[in-house]
């Protein structure tokens, strides 16, 4: 029970009644014509908040969930973008009240800038935290990356993942996740991606490396040791290859029906899959495709999974006759219901998180711009009957101002998966 008498699963219910309510910003509810999944009952978009001035936008937001007092403590990392990969320290809010209020965006103190030289800078992106149960810590882990003056450092020196750990309302020290080995001398990282924490308390992640400054990107399975305060590779995995562009990237994880599944970025308009058992040693990938055998076609983009205790899901943009002029096809943003068994999308539960918003804006020699892209978001859990999906809208070509989006999912049946 709560302070107002209320059990925990009235908590939720009644607070996501008052947040779908509350004049916290734009929203709209929509829905694909046609079939969908029976476990999809809903979509809506929320605005959380607006960007953090008119010079930039609110970027990677990823949240997770901690247990509270009243219920679920929505937790969320994310940093505001100013040009091209030109992001700001990272900063940290929370909500009590399943996304109604928020506090202020704070800075997360050693995942800020670090001053090397006279305009040259370290800072840190790609932020996910996660919450580790064994040591009711969050884990905020992401990469270094370098500036010189006000734009992203085309020659970066060797990048590697960083991390902060958040408890009892206090930040730890910046710590680097250490790996010796040639392999990842150029790079190795863990940015943008799902992990997992494994029944005793390690954690499944992945590496996306390479040795050697224009060396394709390969990816691995990592499991790692967390003791709440420091991050330790115990064991490496098979590598998994590709012989196009920069190779693969961003991978991520999700556990579902005694399988680990990965999806993976690549730059041959494909997206990548395949599965495990341990989370070390991979089938063959495969290239995502519809239940048709048509293939899914999307631009060097991340994809992230959704599960149900009922289902399995990606969230993933794609090629469309909508956005011909969108970068990448960064708009609109989708998901679809997994076939575990076949590794394709079940093209009849498709339907749209975010729907393509602005005005084409056409600029000489330049692709039409005026689309807020949605490239980089993504998903959690916040209740048994609700899901999101976090993305901050950007338009780069002009005003980079956007808003912060939670696209919330409402289940048809209770999810097991979902804290509460």
């Amino acid at each position: 029970m709560n302070g107002t008498g209320m059990g925990r699963r009235e908590f939720i219910q009644r607070a996501s009644l008052a947040f779908a309510s509350c004049a916290v910003g734009h929203r709209s509810a929509f829905a694909a014509a046609g079939p969908t999944s029976p476990l999809v009952a809903a979509i809506e978009k929320t605005t959380l908040r607006g960007g953090p001035d008119e010079a930039a936008a609110w970027f990677h937001p990823r949240a997770c969930c901690l247990p509270g007092r009243d219920g679920p403590v929505v937790f969320m990392t994310l940093q505001d973008i100013r040009g091209s990969d030109f992001f700001g320290p990272v900063h940290w809010m929370e909500s009590r009240d399943l996304g109604r209020t928020w506090t202020e965006p704070l800075p997360v103190p050693a995942l800020g800038r670090i001053v090397l030289a006279p305009g040259s800078v370290e800072g840190v992106c790609d932020v996910v935290p996660e919450y580790h149960p064994p040591t009711r810590s969050v884990l905020a882990l992401g990469h270094n990356v370098f500036y010189n003056g006000p734009r992203f450092h085309k020659e970066q020196p060797p990048r590697c993942p960083v991390y902060s750990v958040w408890r009892n309302g206090q930040w730890s020290p910046r710590r680097k996740l250490v790996w010796d080995d040639p392999r990842g001398a150029y790079i190795y990282s863990n940015g943008c991606s799902q992990r997992l924490t494994l029944p005793d308390g390690d954690i499944l992640l992945t590496f996306s490396f390479c040795a050697n400054k224009g060396d394709r990107h390969a990816v691995m399975g990592v499991r790692c040791s967390f003791d709440g305060e420091t991050l330790a590779v115990k064991a490496c995995g098979e590598p998994l290859t590709h012989e196009q562009g920069r190779g693969l990237l961003e991978p991520s994880l999700v556990q579902f029906d005694g399988r680990i599944f990965m999806t993976l970025r690549a730059e041959d308009e494909r997206a990548y899959v395949t599965t495990s058992r341990d989370g070390l040693r991979w089938e063959p990938k495969r290239a995502w495709t519809w239940d048709d055998g048509e293939p899914l076609i999307t631009a060097s983009t991340q994809q992230h999974w959704l599960a149900h205790s009922a289902g399995l899901f990606l969230v993933y943009t794609r090629k469309d006759k909508s956005n011909a002029h969108v970068f990448r096809w960064r708009a609109p943003l989708f998901m679809a219901q997994v076939n575990p068994r076949t590794l394709q999308l079940e093209r009849s539960t498709e339907r749209v998180v975010f729907p393509l918003v602005g005005d084409v804006v056409r600029e000489p020699g330049r692709p039409e711009s005026g689309i807020y892209e949605m490239g980089n978001f993504h998903t959690t859990h916040v209740s048994p009957d609700e899901s999101w999906v976090t993305v901050g809208e950007w338009r780069p070509r002009n005003a980079n101002k956007g808003d912060l989006l939670a696209g919330r999912i409402r289940w048809s049946q209770a999810n097991r998966l979902a804290p509460g």
